[in-house]
């Protein structure tokens, strides 16, 4: 694959994709997908038209069994009845950062998705890990450090 077969596409905050040209600029996508067809599609057209897709075989179940789902920060903010700005406050994350997650502008990496599962089984231990961090240091004088 050359870079000239790389195509490079974002996904604007209004849900636009673009793509982006070699000199910076972007264009939108074009849109070729026949929406009216796929609408008319029944339950089992979908289906069979997913299992024979040679390039995307169904998963066996020894893989579906290894799977942990992606956790959905929306979803755990709501269960926790907590708004944007009490979430990212009380976990130390970034405002932009939870909003961008939750409009699907930007993915949690997979640390972040450690952080939310975490928050999503025991929140009040992150609560209580975070308060740790919090305490002073106490400052290390010269007489107190060690020489080699």
């Amino acid at each position: 694959m050359s870079e000239s077969d790389i195509v490079r596409v974002r996904k604007l905050r209004d849900g636009t994709v673009v793509e982006e040209l070699p000199d910076g600029t972007t264009r939108p996508m074009e849109d070729r997908t026949d929406w009216a067809r796929l609408e008319a599609m029944t339950e089992e057209e979908i289906d069979a038209n997913a299992l024979s897709d040679p390039d995307n075989p169904p998963s066996t179940p020894e893989e579906l069994a290894r799977m942990r789902a992606v956790p959905n920060p929306r979803r755990i903010r709501e269960r926790l009845g907590l708004t944007q700005e009490q979430f990212a406050e009380r976990f130390e994350i970034p405002l932009e950062t939870l909003h961008a997650w939750e409009e699907r502008i930007a993915f949690a990496d997979r640390s972040a998705w450690t952080l939310l599962r975490v928050i999503d089984k025991d929140p009040e231990a992150v609560v209580n890990a975070l308060a740790k961090t919090y305490l002073p240091l106490r400052p290390v004088s010269p007489e107190s450090r060690s020489s080699p």
